[in-house]
Protein backbone atom coordinates (compact mmCIF):
# COMPACT_ATOMS: atom_id res chain seq x y z
CA UNK A 1 0.00 0.00 0.00
CA UNK A 2 1.30 3.32 -0.86
CA UNK A 3 0.92 6.75 0.22
CA UNK A 4 -1.58 9.46 -1.05
CA UNK A 5 -0.66 12.18 -2.71
CA UNK A 6 -3.32 14.85 -1.82
CA UNK A 7 -3.77 18.60 -2.77
CA UNK A 8 -5.68 20.94 -1.28
CA UNK A 9 -6.78 24.32 -2.78
CA UNK A 10 -7.74 26.96 -0.54
CA UNK A 11 -8.13 30.80 -0.82
CA UNK A 12 -7.29 33.31 1.06
CA UNK A 13 -9.94 35.86 2.11
CA UNK A 14 -10.59 39.59 3.17
CA UNK A 15 -11.70 40.40 6.30
CA UNK A 16 -15.53 40.85 5.77
CA UNK A 17 -15.31 44.52 7.77
CA UNK A 18 -13.08 45.66 5.37
CA UNK A 19 -14.40 44.34 2.06
CA UNK A 20 -14.48 47.11 -0.99
CA UNK A 21 -15.61 46.96 -4.47
CA UNK A 22 -13.31 48.15 -7.95
CA UNK A 23 -15.71 50.37 -9.26
CA UNK A 24 -14.87 49.80 -13.19
CA UNK A 25 -14.59 45.69 -12.28
CA UNK A 26 -16.91 45.51 -9.55
CA UNK A 27 -14.75 42.27 -8.38
CA UNK A 28 -13.31 42.82 -4.88
CA UNK A 29 -10.00 44.74 -4.08
CA UNK A 30 -7.65 42.44 -2.34
CA UNK A 31 -4.39 44.04 -2.12
CA UNK A 32 -3.80 46.35 1.14
CA UNK A 33 -6.77 44.39 2.84
CA UNK A 34 -6.72 42.19 5.98
CA UNK A 35 -6.90 38.49 5.04
CA UNK A 36 -7.78 35.23 6.62
CA UNK A 37 -7.49 31.79 5.57
CA UNK A 38 -11.29 30.97 3.93
CA UNK A 39 -12.95 29.09 7.22
CA UNK A 40 -14.08 26.62 5.09
CA UNK A 41 -10.84 25.90 3.90
CA UNK A 42 -9.69 24.49 7.20
CA UNK A 43 -12.48 21.84 6.94
CA UNK A 44 -10.15 20.41 3.72
CA UNK A 45 -7.23 20.63 5.63
CA UNK A 46 -8.37 18.94 8.50
CA UNK A 47 -9.45 15.94 5.80
CA UNK A 48 -6.20 15.98 4.35
CA UNK A 49 -4.40 15.70 7.33
CA UNK A 50 -6.40 12.88 8.94
CA UNK A 51 -5.45 10.55 5.60
CA UNK A 52 -1.85 11.49 5.92
CA UNK A 53 -2.09 10.32 9.50
CA UNK A 54 -4.01 7.13 8.37
CA UNK A 55 -1.68 6.66 5.31
CA UNK A 56 1.43 8.43 5.26
CA UNK A 57 1.97 11.29 2.02
CA UNK A 58 2.51 14.23 0.80
CA UNK A 59 0.11 17.16 0.83
CA UNK A 60 0.47 20.32 -0.91
CA UNK A 61 -1.41 23.20 -0.06
CA UNK A 62 -2.08 25.76 -3.48
CA UNK A 63 -3.72 29.00 -3.72
CA UNK A 64 -4.31 31.78 -6.82
CA UNK A 65 -4.08 35.74 -5.52
CA UNK A 66 -1.73 37.90 -4.74
CA UNK A 67 1.08 37.87 -2.68
CA UNK A 68 -0.35 38.36 0.37
CA UNK A 69 -1.80 35.08 0.13
CA UNK A 70 1.57 33.66 1.42
CA UNK A 71 0.60 34.54 4.78
CA UNK A 72 -2.34 31.53 4.59
CA UNK A 73 -0.08 29.06 2.42
CA UNK A 74 1.72 29.38 5.70
CA UNK A 75 -0.66 28.54 8.37
CA UNK A 76 -1.63 25.53 6.24
CA UNK A 77 1.85 24.64 6.20
CA UNK A 78 1.90 25.30 9.96
CA UNK A 79 -1.12 22.33 10.39
CA UNK A 80 0.51 20.27 8.73
CA UNK A 81 0.72 20.70 4.96
CA UNK A 82 4.44 19.69 3.17
CA UNK A 83 4.04 22.25 0.10
CA UNK A 84 3.06 25.25 -0.75
CA UNK A 85 2.29 26.70 -4.10
CA UNK A 86 1.18 30.43 -4.94
CA UNK A 87 -0.07 30.95 -8.57
CA UNK A 88 0.52 34.86 -8.23
CA UNK A 89 0.42 37.09 -11.30
CA UNK A 90 -1.32 40.50 -12.06
CA UNK A 91 -2.92 37.99 -15.86
CA UNK A 92 -4.98 36.20 -13.06
CA UNK A 93 -6.67 39.00 -11.40
CA UNK A 94 -10.21 38.85 -11.01
CA UNK A 95 -10.90 35.92 -12.39
CA UNK A 96 -14.69 34.48 -12.17
CA UNK A 97 -14.98 30.49 -10.58
CA UNK A 98 -14.39 29.37 -14.34
CA UNK A 99 -10.99 31.76 -14.80
CA UNK A 100 -10.01 30.08 -11.63
CA UNK A 101 -10.78 26.41 -11.63
CA UNK A 102 -8.70 26.40 -14.49
CA UNK A 103 -5.84 28.19 -13.65
CA UNK A 104 -5.37 25.73 -10.84
CA UNK A 105 -6.27 22.57 -12.47
CA UNK A 106 -3.14 23.78 -15.34
CA UNK A 107 -0.88 23.26 -12.16
CA UNK A 108 -2.34 20.46 -10.63
CA UNK A 109 -2.25 18.79 -13.72
CA UNK A 110 1.77 18.58 -13.47
CA UNK A 111 1.66 16.83 -10.20
CA UNK A 112 0.95 13.45 -8.64
CA UNK A 113 -2.51 13.38 -6.71
CA UNK A 114 -5.38 11.21 -5.68
CA UNK A 115 -7.22 13.22 -3.95
CA UNK A 116 -7.82 16.82 -4.20
CA UNK A 117 -9.97 17.91 -1.37
CA UNK A 118 -11.36 21.52 -1.24
CA UNK A 119 -13.66 23.81 1.18
CA UNK A 120 -17.64 23.83 0.49
CA UNK A 121 -17.17 27.16 -0.77
CA UNK A 122 -15.46 30.72 -0.08
CA UNK A 123 -16.78 33.31 2.57
CA UNK A 124 -16.40 36.44 0.22
CA UNK A 125 -18.00 34.59 -2.98
CA UNK A 126 -20.10 32.13 -1.55
CA UNK A 127 -20.58 30.31 -4.76
CA UNK A 128 -19.49 26.43 -4.24
CA UNK A 129 -18.70 26.25 -7.64
CA UNK A 130 -14.76 26.23 -8.09
CA UNK A 131 -14.36 22.82 -6.43
CA UNK A 132 -17.03 21.40 -9.02
CA UNK A 133 -15.48 23.18 -11.98
CA UNK A 134 -11.99 22.12 -11.16
CA UNK A 135 -12.72 18.45 -11.37
CA UNK A 136 -14.16 19.08 -14.25
CA UNK A 137 -11.04 20.79 -15.28
CA UNK A 138 -9.08 17.40 -14.06
CA UNK A 139 -11.24 14.85 -15.66
CA UNK A 140 -11.90 13.53 -11.92
CA UNK A 141 -15.08 12.34 -10.23
CA UNK A 142 -16.15 14.81 -7.48
CA UNK A 143 -18.16 14.69 -4.62
CA UNK A 144 -19.46 17.41 -2.39
CA UNK A 145 -20.66 17.68 1.33
CA UNK A 146 -18.50 14.88 2.53
CA UNK A 147 -18.86 14.22 6.35
CA UNK A 148 -16.58 10.66 6.22
CA UNK A 149 -14.10 8.99 4.62
CA UNK A 150 -12.94 5.41 3.84
CA UNK A 151 -10.63 5.15 1.58
CA UNK A 152 -9.60 1.41 0.09
CA UNK A 153 -6.36 1.04 -1.13
CA UNK A 154 -6.47 -1.83 -2.90
CA UNK A 155 -9.13 -1.11 -5.39
CA UNK A 156 -8.49 2.87 -5.12
CA UNK A 157 -11.83 3.67 -4.24
CA UNK A 158 -13.18 5.79 -1.27
CA UNK A 159 -16.54 5.36 0.31
CA UNK A 160 -17.87 8.59 1.77
CA UNK A 161 -21.07 9.57 4.06
CA UNK A 162 -22.53 12.95 2.17
CA UNK A 163 -24.28 15.05 4.53
CA UNK A 164 -27.39 16.13 3.53
CA UNK A 165 -30.35 18.27 5.51
CA UNK A 166 -32.14 15.20 7.16
CA UNK A 167 -29.46 13.27 7.40
CA UNK A 168 -26.97 11.41 5.08
CA UNK A 169 -26.15 9.20 1.67
CA UNK A 170 -23.55 7.30 1.10
CA UNK A 171 -21.15 7.31 -2.32
CA UNK A 172 -18.80 4.73 -3.83
CA UNK A 173 -16.18 6.32 -6.40
CA UNK A 174 -12.61 5.67 -7.62
CA UNK A 175 -9.97 8.03 -7.07
CA UNK A 176 -8.61 10.08 -8.15
CA UNK A 177 -11.17 12.09 -6.86
CA UNK A 178 -11.99 15.99 -5.93
CA UNK A 179 -14.20 15.93 -2.99
CA UNK A 180 -15.69 19.16 -1.32
CA UNK A 181 -15.75 18.80 2.57
CA UNK A 182 -18.66 19.29 4.85
CA UNK A 183 -17.92 21.02 8.65
CA UNK A 184 -19.97 17.74 9.77
CA UNK A 185 -16.63 16.28 8.90
CA UNK A 186 -15.33 17.39 12.04
CA UNK A 187 -13.30 20.07 14.38
CA UNK A 188 -10.66 21.27 12.31
CA UNK A 189 -7.31 21.58 14.67
CA UNK A 190 -5.10 24.60 14.80
CA UNK A 191 -1.65 25.00 14.22
CA UNK A 192 0.93 25.39 17.31
CA UNK A 193 4.03 26.59 17.80
CA UNK A 194 5.75 24.24 16.62
CA UNK A 195 4.00 23.61 13.45
CA UNK A 196 4.91 28.13 12.62
CA UNK A 197 8.52 26.57 13.72
CA UNK A 198 8.81 24.43 10.67
CA UNK A 199 6.70 26.37 8.44
CA UNK A 200 8.69 29.07 8.80
CA UNK A 201 11.84 27.09 7.56
CA UNK A 202 9.91 26.20 4.55
CA UNK A 203 9.65 27.95 0.85
CA UNK A 204 6.35 28.91 -0.91
CA UNK A 205 6.88 28.20 -4.84
CA UNK A 206 5.91 31.26 -7.19
CA UNK A 207 4.28 30.19 -10.29
CA UNK A 208 3.25 33.17 -13.03
CA UNK A 209 1.13 33.15 -16.23
CA UNK A 210 4.31 32.58 -18.00
CA UNK A 211 5.32 29.45 -16.02
CA UNK A 212 1.68 28.18 -16.57
CA UNK A 213 1.84 29.03 -20.32
CA UNK A 214 5.03 26.50 -20.71
CA UNK A 215 2.75 23.72 -18.37
CA UNK A 216 0.50 24.28 -21.22
CA UNK A 217 -2.05 26.41 -20.03
CA UNK A 218 -4.22 28.93 -22.32
CA UNK A 219 -3.72 32.81 -21.17
CA UNK A 220 -6.89 33.76 -23.05
CA UNK A 221 -8.32 31.69 -20.20
CA UNK A 222 -6.82 33.30 -17.41
CA UNK A 223 -8.11 36.43 -14.99
CA UNK A 224 -10.57 38.55 -16.05
CA UNK A 225 -10.21 38.26 -19.89
CA UNK A 226 -10.71 34.65 -19.51
CA UNK A 227 -14.39 34.85 -17.09
CA UNK A 228 -17.43 34.47 -19.27
CA UNK A 229 -18.94 35.73 -15.99
CA UNK A 230 -19.06 39.75 -14.97
CA UNK A 231 -20.70 41.95 -12.68
CA UNK A 232 -23.02 44.82 -14.56
CA UNK A 233 -23.89 46.41 -11.63
CA UNK A 234 -23.65 45.96 -7.47
CA UNK A 235 -25.90 47.63 -5.09
CA UNK A 236 -27.20 47.19 -1.54
CA UNK A 237 -30.37 45.49 -0.93
CA UNK A 238 -33.44 47.84 -0.24
CA UNK A 239 -33.73 49.15 3.53
CA UNK A 240 -36.11 46.59 5.00
CA UNK A 241 -39.33 48.63 6.52
CA UNK A 242 -39.80 49.14 9.79
CA UNK A 243 -41.32 46.88 12.21
CA UNK A 244 -44.35 47.15 14.39
CA UNK A 245 -44.40 46.78 18.03
CA UNK A 246 -47.27 46.67 20.29
CA UNK A 247 -47.00 46.87 23.91
CA UNK A 248 -49.59 46.85 26.65
CA UNK A 249 -51.87 43.49 27.23
CA UNK A 250 -50.00 40.16 25.85
CA UNK A 251 -53.47 38.92 24.38
CA UNK A 252 -54.89 42.44 23.09
CA UNK A 253 -50.95 42.33 21.23
CA UNK A 254 -51.49 38.56 20.17
CA UNK A 255 -55.29 39.77 18.51
CA UNK A 256 -53.18 42.73 17.20
CA UNK A 257 -50.68 40.79 15.67
CA UNK A 258 -53.30 38.28 13.95
CA UNK A 259 -55.40 40.72 12.70
CA UNK A 260 -52.17 42.68 11.02
CA UNK A 261 -50.99 38.78 9.54
CA UNK A 262 -55.00 38.39 8.52
CA UNK A 263 -54.99 41.38 6.30
CA UNK A 264 -51.76 40.72 4.54
CA UNK A 265 -53.32 37.25 4.11
CA UNK A 266 -50.51 35.63 5.98
CA UNK A 267 -52.86 33.32 8.11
Amino acid sequence: MGELNIVVPIKQVPDVSELRLDPVTHALIREGVPSVLNPYDRYAMEAAIRLKEQFGGRITAITMGPMQAKKALQECMALGADEAVILSDRAFAAADTWATAYTLSVYIKTIPYDFVFTGLKAIDGETGQVGPELAEFLGIPHITYVRKIEVDQSSRSVRVERQLENGYDVWEAPYPILMSIAREYGEPRLPTLQGYIEAKRKQVKVVTAADLQKMGGDPKYFGLKGSPTFIPKVHPPPARPPGTVWEGDPKEAVRRLVEALSEKGLV
